[in-house]
């Protein structure tokens, strides 16, 4: 393409984001008409995919972080032809395929939902690790890049030091990010709020960083070309923009810069839309309308990207022939299938904390399931993710061959980079910390669920039994908080989130194969710290029992018409059995006793299956370490839930049990009370 072009096709973008903008009443305009031009350079000369196979696993990868520049990508695709004009002509609208934040739509080249800031260019590092890890396996012809596109905002979240310090630390020399640095964010410019030297933040992370003229095609084209050469560190581009860049009054005065641009449409700003539209070279009778010439353009752009990803599946070809078993192992990965395993061959000893069966577990997996990527936020020896990590090795700047990623202190950043390798693909993502702290992940936990990834979430020391480290760390309200999502439906009407807590070590390992036969929304599982005393079998082993986790709730003591229910999942369901031998010795009284792992799984369960479990017209009592609600809909309006209502104390776990009454001796008198009232 010509100068005159490329400022062509950059000035119809900008038209067409502001058109969109204008007809939805709603938007952010004056980012996308900055980002512009380096949109248009990135898609039309450097971004490698297939026009015609969109998910081809092969293709480079854009990730977007400031998910309100939305506008901007779809004018790009409309240009590539993944969007129709009547799809650009309803952003934001009901049922449109381009809502008002970017969500996953990779047939049309949208590779993350994003929206929350930060988040976006951090699942664009996870997709970068993902990426790394499977060329270590197969080798360099596996050599697409990772884009992220950050604003002001993006720099600013926290998480963006996490992401900055992961990715440099390792090296991430195929993820290459440009900051849209206009100077402005939606109520003032920068300058109000930082006077941070970003280029030095960075480069101290490790990155290479280079500064252009965000509007200036030849320096856009230099610093990708240098980026693509880069081989040592991941690459920021710093490109000094202007929002609203082309913006004019209705007298035909310039009017860029101003903060007003940033979220609104340009006519309710100092701008003239009409004059705006004309300056850029558009049509006002017909704004979205791609122009003659870009049309004509794109049209040898995609033609020419067809015939680069034509080049690139025959060198592939010629690397599977060659490479059968290699071949078919990467299909796999690609598939999300698993290897046979044999999850009844795990042994594990009485007793056990659930965390440490659930090392057991990994180190069963370990090396069996081979594109794990297992990371823990420097607690893998308190989380037992080591049961994992001492079957490999820590992935590393130069060395992505092993299968344990060390985040560091950063959990909300390492959900959010699972969040990317899952979106990636080929790699089975796995996160684990102390369960207190998903309250950090929450937001990137959220963004799991909306984009229905099968993401593992690993949480240990469960309850208040975590014990003398006190309130800080003893979790109360957190199984509340992730069952909720148990209970909101995603966009394909099932449940977003399935969080399982189980009861002994047998129901740890059934609920790892839970986790990994799920691969349509994430899940969690919530681990004890203590040691907790194995449930009784009924059936010919444990685990034979165990396995009806899978319908989210059982009974693991079942006599016929009892006199009271007992409830509960984790460590609480060893108490009850403990409170049953009281309850059936001493006062003679028939007692069911059922865990529920998983309350969202239990109620997928036909009525009859629940009513097996928790029959109707029977007194039903509900133990959990955490609040009331937990079980409170399990047990019904008859029936007594015991749990906390307030925070911990610093103590020794066994201690606590008895100040809190989570004893058999103290379950014994209150289900006893509830019962005589």
């Amino acid at each position: 393409m010509n100068k005159k072009t490329d400022q062509l096709a950059a000035d119809n973008i900008r038209a067409l984001a502001i058109s969109m903008v204008e007809k939805a009443n709603s938007g952010h305009p004056g980012g996308p008409m900055g980002g512009a031009d380096y949109m248009h350079i990135l898609y039309s000369e450097f971004f490698k995919y297939d026009p015609t196979d969109m998910a081809w696993p092969y293709r480079d990868r854009f990730f977007m972080d400031a998910g309100h520049l939305s506008p901007l990508m779809y004018a790009q695709y409309y240009l590539l032809g993944n969007y129709s004009k009547s799809d650009v002509q309803n952003f934001r609208q009901w049922g449109s395929v381009t809502p008002g934040h970017p969500e996953v739509d990779v047939k049309r080249g949208i590779e993350n939902t994003s929206g929350p800031l930060g988040q976006g260019h951090t699942m664009g590092v996870g997709a970068a690790i993902a990426a790394k890890f499977l060329q270590a396996r197969f080798g360099d012809w596996m050599n697409h890049k990772i884009y992220g596109f950050i604003s002001d905002g993006g720099v600013q979240e926290e998480i963006s030091q996490g992401a900055g310090r992961i990715a440099g630390h390792l090296g991430l020399s195929n993820f290459i990010m440009f900051y849209d640095s206009n100077d402005v964010q939606l109520s003032t410019k920068t300058d109000e709020v930082t006077s941070e030297d970003t280029e030095m933040k960075y480069k101290s992370w490790g990155w290479k960083v280079i500064t252009i003229d965000g509007h200036n095609h030849d320096e856009i084209r230099k610093a990708l070309n240098e980026a693509n050469a880069e081989t040592e560190r991941p690459t920021l581009i710093i490109g000094k923009t202007i929002m609203g860049k082309g913006c004019v009054t209705a007298t035909g005065e310039m009017y860029e810069g101003y903060t007003e641009l940033h979220g609104k449409p340009i006519g309710d700003t100092g701008a003239d839309f009409v004059k705006t539209l004309i300056n850029l070279g558009a049509n006002p009778e017909d704004e979205f309308a791609i122009y003659d010439e870009v049309s004509a353009a794109y049209k040898d752009i995609l033609a020419n990207k067809t015939k680069e990803a034509k080049a690139k599946k025959e060198e592939i070809a010629s690397w599977r022939a060659k490479n059968a078993a290699l071949a078919s192992k990467l299909e796999m990965f690609l598939s999300g299938k698993l290897p046979e395993l044999d999850f009844e061959s795990i042994v594990n000893k009485d007793g056990l904390a659930t965390r440490a069966a659930s090392a057991n577990v990994l180190a069963y997996l370990a090396g069996k399931v081979e594109n794990m990527i297992v990371s823990s936020a420097d607690l893998s020896n308190s989380d037992k993710t080591d049961g994992f990590l001492n079957k490999t090795h820590s992935l590393q700047k130069g060395d992505f061959t092993g299968s344990f990623l060390q985040s560091g202190v950063a959990e909300l950043t390492m959900a959010a980079m699972a969040n990317g390798m899952a979106l990636h693909g080929g790699v089975i993502p796995v996160v684990a910390t102390f369960f207190v702290f998903s309250d950090y992940m929450k937001p990137a936990i959220r963004l799991s669920a909306i984009q229905e990834l099968p993401v593992k979430f690993v949480w240990t020391h469960d309850a208040f039994r975590v014990g003398e480290d006190g309130p800080t760390h003893q979790p109360i309200e957190q199984e509340a908080q992730i069952r909720l999502l148990e209970k909101l439906k995603n966009h394909s009407g099932d449940s977003s989130f399935i969080a399982l807590r189980p009861a002994d070590s047998a129901e740890t390992v059934v609920a790892w194969k839970m986790l990994l036969e799920n691969n349509k929304v994430p899940s969690g599982l919530i681990l004890s710290r203590q040691g907790i005393k194995d449930v009784p079998a009924t059936g010919k082993s444990r685990y034979a029992d165990a396995l009806a986790s899978e319908k989210g709730g059982y009974l693991v003591k079942k006599v016929d018409n009892p006199d009271v229910i007992l409830i509960a999942n984790g460590s609480e369901v060893s108490t009850l059995v403990a409170a049953a031998e009281l309850l059936e010795s001493k006062k003679g009284l028939k007692v069911n006793i059922a865990s529920i792992i998983s309350e969202g799984l239990f109620r997928l369960q036909s009525q009859a299956y629940q009513d097996s479990v928790i029959a109707k017209g029977k007194p039903v009592f509900g133990l959990t370490a955490g609040l009331p609600v937990n079980l409170e809909g399990l047990a019904g309006p008859g029936g007594k839930v015991f749990g906390l209502e307030h925070f911990g104390y610093s103590a020794p776990a066994g201690v606590l049990d008895e100040k809190f009454g989570f004893t058999g001796e103290k379950v014994y008198e209150q289900v006893l009370d509830y019962l005589k009232k």
